[in-house]
């Protein structure tokens, strides 16, 4: 196609995927409670106050935002996928379909490690620390904004195995350079786990890190896995 007509294209598929947010949003703005409820699970029985008005409203819609974005993830990757596969070949398409799959299944891990064990871990440091001088009884604003910016963060964090899978599939760096740079990147998910966690506090960012390093060995050995077959998969291809 004429490049006006991509361009028309991929504006058509972007305004799709912006209603389909707007729609999303707007089913889990009517579910919003339920789903503060369950965001503030981690935080056991701290009292949350809402100390201006109106905050609880905005925070309603900044968690139906979030939430919208969640569940139509994969109709946005639809979307990318439509738009970007007639111009790839046989042998990019082979790679685009797992890891496509595995970035949405790696995301959402992503997002139930962090409300199930990150979250948990940094409130019950918080709230311990300093419990015998202060009361915790916290802004419901902030709060979620903690733990939203958590779980985002985490879910991209754990889009690493993929990553590497790409750079390892076009061969761009193998997996034995992936694995002789373990120290940097035992140095890199350490500055990340402090850049990525809104707290400051020690055991969220331990954890966030050792996760990074875990899923950095975990793509290192996806990728020696499918060295080994990349040959054979992809002669199966050729004409």
């Amino acid at each position: 196609m004429p490049l006006l007509d991509h361009l028309e294209e991929l504006r058509q598929r972007v305004l799709k995927s912006l209603i389909a947010i707007l729609i999303s949003s707007g089913f889990c703005l009517l579910f919003v409670r339920k789903l503060v409820q369950a965001l503030e699970m981690p935080a056991g029985k701290i009292q949350f106050l809402q100390v201006a008005p109106g905050e609880f409203l905005f925070t309603s819609i900044k968690v139906a935002g979030y939430g919208g974005l969640t569940i139509s993830l994969p109709f946005i990757i639809y979307q990318f996928l439509k738009f970007i596969l007639p111009g790839l070949t046989k042998k990019e398409k082979l790679l685009i379909a797992p890891s496509v799959g595995g970035s949405a299944i790696l995301f959402f891990l992503g997002i139930f490690f962090a409300w199930k064990a990150l979250i948990p871990a940094a409130l019950g440091f918080l709230i311990s620390y300093g419990a015998d001088v202060v009361e915790p009884l916290w802004s419901i604003e902030k709060y979620l904004d903690f733990v939203l910016l958590l779980m985002l963060s985490t879910g991209l964090a754990f889009q690493l195995p993929i990553l590497q899978l790409i750079l390892g599939f076009f061969e761009i760096i193998t997996w034995q350079k992936m694995l002789s740079a373990w120290r940097l990147v035992i140095m890199a998910s350490a500055i990340a786990g402090a850049v990525l966690t809104p707290s400051t506090d020690p055991i969220t960012m331990l954890l966030l890190s050792t996760s990074i390093t875990f899923l950095f060995l975990l793509g290192v050995g996806l990728v020696a896995l499918t060295s080994n077959f990349k040959e054979q998969i992809l002669t199966s291809f050729d004409p």
